[in-house]
């Protein structure tokens, strides 16, 4: 079948196992070099400044996990959408989205910088598995990791393929109709939310940044969280995410945590609260498919019902999965993980003094690339010296020391430019 089709054909493994391709597919992720940096790279706080925070591998480890179980209930393969989740920041550098930025910055002559652009580079040509197809995942595989299905646009911050991956990207992409996400993206995508949102918010209150006592106490606080939302994640209104705000403030599972002290019954409720909050954000997304679809809400891998616009005898026939159908997720849940994520954003990543280590962090990366382009080959790593060697113009070479340094962990990134710059 097309979805299980890798670009270069592998002979057959028959090891007695009867793994599917796409389990062979999530192993690939699991084992590769990249998936274990994510351990030492940024997600909210710098990766190592506290032994409880999450890294942006535990991130992805929780990301797989409620999309295995989002899609497993939707019909989806659950190996796909799990390589999804723990695929889906490979390609993010140092310092997190700071980083992706900084990167961003420096790179315009070779076409800017995305994570899920450069994703899409590491699963398919930069991580070390097979020759010129780097991990060589099945298309399926591939397609569910691409968060933004187009190549980079004017006016348009996100994408997900460099021009010199278009070809694989064509491949990868045969048979989707334009920029339509096939729905183990969009369950993926949702479930990264899901996550990020979430469990950014534990780990502000348990960090003592984020404090609901005094989101409760303080009307223009609330105000100002609302603006930030409506500014930053959301097209929803400051006011209508004023009334969401109210009721989500109210709900039982968050209440206890206005009080929050540190203690094990306070990091009990806080563990509660969060697996109350992800348990509702996806079950309310998979019902509501289902319902769109018409499957039954208790039914687990039935076939897939019209949309209430179309005739049934137009309906596709087959389980909710890859172009079949579309994830919904109510207007009113999507509003409550945008206030979440702006808790995360307003209390943590702007918090006083940390803009100071944020521009560090941008002057790092920007002048990684400035030293390691004067000193390549010989300063890249044995597995970019080459491709360095190899590339046509000036353009090709920078983007392999953008891939040089986007491939290094928060420590190393601190240690290349110190050791390169005596910074």
């Amino acid at each position: 079948m097309i979805e299980a089709e890798r670009f270069v054909p592998e002979p057959r493994k028959d090891t007695g196992h009867g793994r599917s391709p796409f389990e062979r597919d999530r192993a690939r992720v699991l084992h590769s070099a990249a998936f274990r940096r994510l351990a030492a790279k940024t997600q909210v706080h710098t990766a190592g400044s506290d032994d409880f925070l999450r890294t942006r591998l535990t991130h992805s480890l929780e990301v797989a996990q409620i999309a295995r179980e989002m899609g497993a209930r939707l019909g989806c393969d659950p190996d796909v959408v799990d390589v999804a989740g723990l695929a889906h920041d490979l390609g993010h550098p140092p310092f997190g989205h700071n980083g992706e930025d900084a990167l961003d910055a420096v790179a315009q002559e070779c076409g800017g910088f995305e994570g899920n652009a450069q994703t899409l580079r590491v699963l398919t040509r930069l991580e070390a598995k097979v020759d010129g197809a780097g991990l060589n995942l099945t298309r399926a595989s591939l397609d569910a990791t691409c968060k933004y299905p187009w190549p980079r646009a004017e006016g348009r911050r996100k994408f997900g393929v460099y021009a010199d991956d278009a070809e694989i990207f064509a491949w990868v992409r045969e048979g989707a109709a334009g920029a339509a996400r096939c729905l183990e993206a969009q369950v993926m995508d949702w479930a990264d939310d899901v996550a990020y949102s979430v469990h950014d918010v534990e780990d502000g209150v348990f960090g003592g940044y984020i404090a609901f006592g005094r989101l409760l106490a303080d009307a223009g606080e609330r105000a100002a969280l609302c603006a930030d939302v409506a500014a930053t994640y959301s097209a929803e209104t400051p006011g209508d995410l004023a009334e969401v705000l109210t009721d989500l403030l109210a709900d039982p599972a968050l209440a206890p945590l206005a009080g929050y002290d540190g203690s094990y019954r306070a990091q009990a409720a806080l563990k509660g609260a969060t697996s109350v909050q992800i348990g509702r954000f996806v079950a309310t997304a998979v019902e509501a498919t289902k319902a769109e679809y018409e499957i039954p809400p208790d039914a687990v891998r039935l076939v897939a019902g019209p949309r209430r616009d179309e005739q049934p005898e137009k309906a596709s026939v087959g389980p909710l999965r890859r172009y079949a159908a579309d994830l919904v997720v109510p207007r009113l849940i999507r509003a409550q993980c945008a206030l979440l994520k702006g808790m995360a954003l307003r209390y943590v990543m702007r918090r006083e003094g940390a803009e100071l280590w944020y521009e560090r962090q941008r002057e790092i990366l920007t002048d990684l690339v400035g030293a390691l382009a004067t000193r390549a080959p010989e300063g890249l790593d044995p597995i970019f010296a080459p491709l360095w060697k190899a590339a046509p113009d000036d353009a090709s070479r920078l983007r392999v020391v953008i891939d040089q340094v986007a491939s290094l962990t928060d420590p190393a990134a601190v240690a290349w430019h110190q050791r390169l710059t005596g910074g």
